[in-house]
């Protein structure tokens, strides 16, 4: 079973908020300008900076305020991963699909 909560998740969390509010300053907005953009409330927008959580639509919107959407969906792409492309090959030699 896989554990919600772990010391290290909840640093993953803390860090990918922390990331978030360090793109909403390079992008020169407020907390407040910035949950305006995204249509989610201050609160919604405190929870993602804060690591604790918030739906995935509201995190897409978001990113989305902040112009790096793609760049999240790119970094997540299993086959610009070494590591994935590796396993992706194995399953596809052995007639696997994806």
């Amino acid at each position: 079973m896989v554990q919600r909560s772990s010391p290290r998740r909840r640093r993953q969390l803390a860090d990918f908020g922390e990331n978030i509010r360090r793109w909403r300053a390079v992008n020169g907005m407020s907390a407040s300008e910035l949950a305006d953009r995204a249509a989610v409330s201050r609160q919604t927008l405190r929870a993602i900076e804060a690591g604790e959580g918030g739906r995935i639509d509201s995190l897409f919107a978001v990113l989305g305020a902040l112009g790096i959407a793609d760049t999240a969906v790119a970094g997540i792409d299993p086959y610009k991963s070494e590591v994935a492309r590796v396993r992706i090959d194995e399953i596809l030699r052995n007639g696997g699909t994806l």
